[in-house]
């Protein structure tokens, strides 16, 4: 996800910066072993693309794992070669002195199963068939997300986090991790998210994946090969309608209201029906970046995953799935986030402390809709920091 407004980047030589990292691969399962998914299904090998910042102490008690969302990938901070434009998603939480801070804490963050940022997902090659999965790829779940991330933990030598941490499907993550695996994190920081998702959500979604498949270049998930053509305008619709959701009216309105472009609003011989106003040439300028690093078919996989999300399910009502949750808490939610509104954590947090779990709640006034907790923000800063100086004290 992008933002509408542009965070002042560190660059890689900055002292507050992770500098130079690298992306590496772990292998998860090689066949004959295979990792058995929620459906039944099975696959094998699974490969997980990660990246990891700062050191892990002598004991193993600083470690941090992050939860990227939707769009996102392993690489959250510092810069993977000097001609990098940008650092890593979340660079303005990650590294020296920042909340999670690469001095104190050994922080990583993995790029979902399903995804094509280097995990095995629908573009991966199928070894049975020697060509891309496409739709042969099994359909996977937030739960399916988080199993190799707990075996990556492990193969790192790590006991026991410190804490968890994400937003949005990030987020679904952290409280999927606390639910699976409760006495593994110290911690759980669960930024702008909901338990599961409402019809609305689900809408977006369904649009979006629906704009896919009507592409006739998806040729029912097998565009892959330098011949064939991608589901380019699919993808990108898809994208402009997800990063909408994103957005705030008010963030909207300040940068764009009804602004023309340059160019725009001018008698024509033709209409033009794309790109009249300031809007619609941004939205277009975003899906034509998103293209070029996402595939059509990891989206149409990852956007199902997070609506059939529901962390109570199997139980009566969320307090009950939260029964046996270890981790102290900390939710955070926006108050111009229109896609996950504050009602939806604060469900989260009731349910928290019907079950005694220690839990911190904060609202934060924001004008940048959903995508606020990837934009430069004090606020969020100082509450990140005060919970993570509150675990590392708890577990001196």
């Amino acid at each position: 996800m992008e933002v509408i407004r542009e965070n002042k980047f560190d660059d890689v030589d900055s002292p507050s910066s992770v500098g130079l990292v690298e992306t590496k691969l772990y292998t998860y399962v090689n066949p004959p072993d295979v990792m058995v998914l929620d459906s039944g299904q099975k696959i094998s090998p699974v490969t997980i693309a990660f990246e990891t910042y700062g050191n892990l102490n002598s004991e193993g008690s600083n470690a941090v794992l992050i939860f990227h969302a939707l769009s996102g990938d392993a690489h959250a901070a510092g810069f993977n070669s000097r001609k990098d434009a940008k650092p890593g998603w979340w660079d303005i939480m990650i590294g020296p002195g920042k909340p999670f801070d690469s001095n104190k804490h050994f922080i990583i963050c993995a790029n979902i199963i399903g995804g094509c940022r280097g995990s095995t997902g629908p573009s991966s090659m199928n070894p049975s068939t020697g060509k891309p999965y496409g739709l042969t790829f099994p359909e996977i779940t937030i739960k399916d997300m988080v199993k190799p991330q707990k075996t990556l933990i492990e193969h790192l030598g790590i006991k026991k986090l410190l804490c968890v941490a994400g937003g949005s499907m990030g987020a679904m993550q952290a409280l999927q991790w606390i639910v699976s695996y409760p006495g593994m994190s110290e911690g759980a920081v669960i930024i702008a998210t909901t338990p599961q998702h409402t019809a609305l959500q689900i809408a977006f979604n369904s649009i979006g994946r629906y704009a896919i498949i009507s592409d006739p270049a998806w040729n029912n998930g097998d565009y892959y090969g330098s011949s064939k053509k991608k589901p380019d305008m699919g993808l990108s619709i898809a994208r402009m309608i997800g990063h909408i959701t994103y957005l705030s009216e008010e963030a909207m309105h300040k940068k764009f209201g009804r602004k023309f472009i340059s160019g725009g609003k001018k008698n024509k011989p033709v209409a033009d029906f794309t790109k009249d106003f300031e809007v619609e040439s941004y939205l277009q300028y975003q899906s034509e970046s998103f293209i070029k690093r996402f595939d059509a078919n990891s989206y149409l996989y990852i956007s199902k995953a997070i609506d059939n999300f529901n962390i109570a399910e199997g139980h009566s009502n969320l307090a009950e799935a939260f029964k046996g949750i270890k981790a102290r808490c900390l939710l955070v939610s926006f108050s111009s986030d229109w896609l996950y509104p504050k009602e939806q954590s604060l469900k989260m947090v009731r349910a928290l402390k019907i079950n005694g779990i220690e839990t911190t709640y904060i609202n934060i006034e924001s004008e940048y809709g959903h995508d606020a907790f990837l934009i430069e923000d004090r606020k969020l800063k100082s509450v990140l920091k005060g919970f993570l100086s509150s675990l590392e004290e708890t577990g001196e």
